[in-house]
């Protein structure tokens, strides 16, 4: 299937669920991964309702709305008699919101389904939206903003003002959580009407997975007809500026290290035939965790200058706290990133410029034969780690439907990884990865000399307290130097307080 092809199905997603929104189980809104000898049933309710539906001015709404269904009270219930029900079923519910959907996911012991099952839809049908829930959870993103990302989780924040960055003046350009000018002037009636629109029966995939009776998806897709009606029509995809050279913005903040994220939109989504290729890649270049992969292996391993390095062809929320990506995430527009985790000041310039290096040699020469066949083994077997739980499973089927793309998604990626060839990775490498045209995330304290520094192309030479190996020396006098063309007027320093207003 072709890039266009997929891009047409992607964009009357919404319309093919609102024509089987009547149907039986096996429309095309519902998604079903029975598992017969799972002693648990999962749910994913996915709405195509994400933070891109947000008006203007009202930066959060839809994570706002999400939150106070999921960690508020009902019409028949306080929040206090839901936390108190679900305790001793050891189990709950929470939202995931993301630009293109919000997803409502929980799971329950099958004994426990017929109590679990009315606190579940009775959040989603019959949110209370009452005035001390928004005051409490409006309040709570408001201080994730205000406080714990702009003060207390520098990586966060540095990958967050790079995603803003890239995707600048589009609907995907703004934080999921809101912004706090956004966030101040939501109202109820606002999230009571945002729900209205976008949380419709015409708007739902249906996932169940696990051991589930086989009446129960009938069961859910009865009662979700009592959601409103009403055909919500979808943004158009964002619509991304174009890169001029290496553009950056450096936060000024007074902090410990500097954190470091950069990269450009890709014109690639999962299913389309360099997927598979730059996922190869990407497993190679900077798996997510791996310390095997190739920047973690210059950056830290030889040199030992942080945490970890990473890189992505999808978007990665949450890295810092997650070992696999999550489900749900599924975009009409996605990025290539890397992830340098915060570095020494002194060292900021010159670990710029090994992952600039490292980008730059693999793009002009490829991969070799030795580390693609490698990765190719390693993903055969690394990829069921993507997806170990029936939740996780059901969540990549949904992916799937989203795409265009075959429901058992890893089975998939398997098949299509070992088919590949060294000519089409490195080809695929060629046609959609690039260094010239690049935008970077940075946060780090006395910026304006960062920015002499990178105007001027100083050299930035590091030393070791212990001894390093000779080869790894000779690098270094390479990387200290290795060129990166930035000019002023593309570098723009902003302070944290001014940050997600």
């Amino acid at each position: 299937m072709t890039r266009n092809q997929r891009m047409v199905i992607l964009t009357l997603f919404p319309m093919l669920l609102l024509m089987n929104a009547c149907t039986s189980p096996s429309s095309d809104r519902t998604v079903l991964l029975p598992v017969e000898d799972d002693p648990t049933i999962s749910f994913r309710i996915c709405f195509m309702a994400g933070t891109q539906c947000d008006p203007e001015g009202k930066e959060g709404l839809a994570t706002l709305t999400a939150l106070l269904m999921t960690g508020g009270a009902t019409g028949r219930r306080s929040y206090d008699d839901i936390m108190e029900a679900l305790y001793p079923m050891a189990a709950g519910y929470g939202a995931g919101i993301d630009k293109e959907m919000t997803v409502i996911s929980g799971r329950v012991h099958k004994d426990n389904l017929e109590a679990y099952y009315e606190l579940l839809t009775d959040a989603i049908l019959h949110p209370a939206f009452n005035e001390d829930d928004f005051t409490r959870i409006r309040s709570n993103l408001r201080n994730n903003v205000d406080k714990s990302l702009r003060y207390a989780d520098d990586e966060e924040l540095g990958k967050a003002v790079f995603y803003d960055f890239v995707f600048e003046g589009s609907r995907y350009g703004h934080l999921n959580q809101g912004t706090l000018s956004g966030l101040d002037a939501i109202t109820l009636d606002d999230v009571r009407a945002f729900y209205d629109t976008w949380f419709t029966r015409d708007n739902v995939v249906i996932g169940i997975g696990g051991g589930y009776a086989s009446d129960l998806p009938l069961r859910l897709e009865t009662d979700f007809l009592s959601l409103p009606e009403g055909k919500t029509e979808q943004p158009a995809p964002p619509d991304v500026a174009v890169i001029d050279g290496l553009e950056m913005t450096i936060v000024e903040k007074d902090c410990d290290a500097t954190a470091i994220s950069f990269g450009f939109p890709i014109s690639v989504l999962r299913g389309d035939d360099d997927f598979w290729a730059l996922s190869l890649f990407n497993s190679w270049f900077g798996e997510h965790r791996n310390s095997s992969s190739h920047l973690y292996q210059v950056i830290r391993e030889a040199r030992g200058m942080n945490y970890g390095d990473y890189s992505y062809i999808e978007i990665f929320p949450n890295g810092g706290r997650r070992q696999m990506p999550a489900p749900n995430n599924a975009r009409r527009q996605q990025l290539f990133e890397v992830w340098i985790r915060p570095v020494q000041h002194e060292h900021r310039h010159f670990v710029l410029r090994a992952a600039m290096r490292e980008l730059q040699q693999v793009v002009d020469n490829g991969m070799t034969r030795e580390q693609f066949e490698l990765t190719q083994r390693f993903l055969d077997n690394y990829a069921l780690q993507y997806a170990k739980t029936t939740s996780e499973r059901l969540g990549y089927a949904i992916d799937a439907k989203f795409y265009g793309i075959e429901r058992e998604y890893i089975d998939l990626f398997r098949k299509r990884i070992a088919a590949l060839t060294l000519e089409e990775v490195n080809a695929a490498i060629r046609r959609h990865l690039q260094y010239d045209n690049v935008k970077f995330g940075i946060v780090t304290n006395d910026a304006e000399t960062f920015r002499r520094d990178l105007v001027m192309d100083v050299p930035s030479p590091v030393s070791y307290a212990s001894p390093v190996p000779a080869q790894v020396l000779e690098e270094d006098a390479h990387i200290a130097v290795h060129p990166l063309e930035f000019v002023e007027e593309r570098i723009r320093i902003v302070s944290v307080d001014s940050l997600f207003r």
